[in-house]
């Protein structure tokens, strides 16, 4: 580029925004105080600048152009002028703007879209990256999404918590370690430096009381195992597609998600077996159910709705609420309550059981009968063993997990069978 003559005024602000978020020919375009659009061959576009530094003239990536720095990281027009003058300043006072170069300007919205990409897209599964992004969304990116993550302090992040520390304890602990990952993340990126504000040691313990003293998790009332025969019984005489499908849950120790999103193509009446894709399930990893005569009893008999993929499809082909299985239990328990019975109470803490509570009855019915702890773990599909232990045992014990579970619809549905022999690892 040619220099100006002697005694001429710099040019500032020769590019304008619409034409910089619009140009698409390669080149390198002027704007003003040594400040450059570099437009490449492949339509990416990056700010420089040329400068004198203490005697040498240097050119300085400033970074990537971005119309959104909430969207995407990178400066803007207006940003990418600001920093211009800043190393002008810089430069012109004896100092040196590259060592402020790995300053990235980041936003904590642009930051946990970039972690989305780059991180979360590799570790986490789909269910679990909306998660991820739903409880940020709604309470993290109304108070701390625009600032830059160079700025964020602690009263920063208690503004984020305070409102949903005691309601929603849990909850607000997630988000809480979320924006602790995103934070350190950032500051690996070179975006921040320092003490991350959203860690819990030494730091947030001292504003917040711990979560397990302000709301103690409360377990889902369990069937007691002494009802399990009379509750079956009250079940089966119930029509409905919601009562079926507790049926099935109560049959395969699965969760509600897990049975009310059941489709068609994930059943294999052949080798009998349930395979639920990791993205549908908690722990994002793959899970096959063994299904007992009565469990393909209860899917044979099905009707199979037209338009509908869903097993145990809601009237309109969806599919069914939580709400909807839940209502079956609830309505077992008010017509004992009504015949001046106690119904079917948690046996230590005499609340009316729920679905979900199933799972630990058939927990608690395993551990009486002495099957192995990780066959009922995987049943239930819980993680087993550290990382290294799962990486070598492979098996998911179906065919065992297959005769454990006959066991336990014998049971439910009170039929007389011999002594559960524990089986030997």
């Amino acid at each position: 580029m040619p220099g100006k003559a002697k005694g001429q005024a710099h040019k500032t602000n020769q590019l304008a925004a619409q034409f910089v978020r619009t140009v698409k020919d390669s080149g390198r375009y002027v704007d003003g105080n040594g400040l450059f659009l570099q437009v490449d061959a492949t339509g990416a576009k990056r700010w420089t600048q040329r400068l004198m530094v203490r005697g040498k003239r240097r050119d300085i990536g400033l970074g990537p152009f971005t119309p959104d720095p909430a969207k995407a990281p990178g400066l803007t027009l207006a940003q990418a002028r600001e920093r211009a003058v800043a190393n002008r300043t810089i430069a012109r006072a004896g100092g040196d703007p590259l060592a402020h170069k790995k300053r990235v300007e980041l936003t904590f919205a642009a930051a946990a879209k970039l972690f989305d990409e780059e991180k979360a897209a590799g570790s986490l599964n789909e269910k679990n990256r909306k998660q991820w992004r739903a409880a940020l969304e709604r309470y993290a990116m109304p108070v701390i999404g625009d600032l830059n993550v160079r700025d964020i302090e602690t009263s920063d992040i208690e503004r984020v918590l305070r409102p949903i520390w005691t309601s929603r304890t849990e909850t607000a602990a997630r988000l809480r370690a979320r924006i602790e990952t995103i934070l350190g993340f950032a500051k690996v990126k070179g975006a921040r430096a320092g003490e991350n504000p959203a860690r819990w040691k030494e730091n947030l313990e001292a504003i917040f009381s711990t979560p397990g003293k302000v709301k103690k998790k409360e377990h889902h009332p369990a069937l007691a195992l002494g009802d399990v025969v009379r509750w079956w019984n009250a079940l089966a005489e119930r029509e409905g597609m919601a009562a079926r499908a507790l049926q099935f849950q109560a049959l395969t120790g699965a969760r509600s998600g897990e049975v009310r999103g059941m489709t068609w193509d994930e059943v294999d009446m052949t080798s009998e077996v349930w395979t639920i894709s990791a993205e549908r399930m908690k722990a994002g990893r793959e899970h096959r159910v063994p299904l007992t005569a009565p469990a393909l009893a209860i899917l044979k008999a099905l009707p199979r709705m037209e338009g509908s993929s869903h097993v145990f499809a809601a009237p309109r082909g969806g599919m069914l609420s939580d709400m909807t299985i839940s209502a079956v239990m609830r309505r077992m328990q008010a017509a004992e309550v009504k015949a001046g019975r106690p119904g079917y109470l948690d046996r230590t803490t005499k609340r009316p059981a729920v679905p979900h509570g199933l799972r630990s009855t058939f927990r608690e019915w395993t551990a009486e009968k002495g099957y192995p702890r990780d066959m009922a773990e995987i049943a239930l599909a819980h993680q087993v063993g550290t990382d290294v232990e799962r990486a070598y045992q492979r098996s998911d014990m179906l065919e065992r997990r297959r005769r454990m579970m006959a066991e336990w619809a014998r049971l439910l549905r009170g039929e007389v069978g011999g002594e559960v022999v524990p089986l030997r690892a």
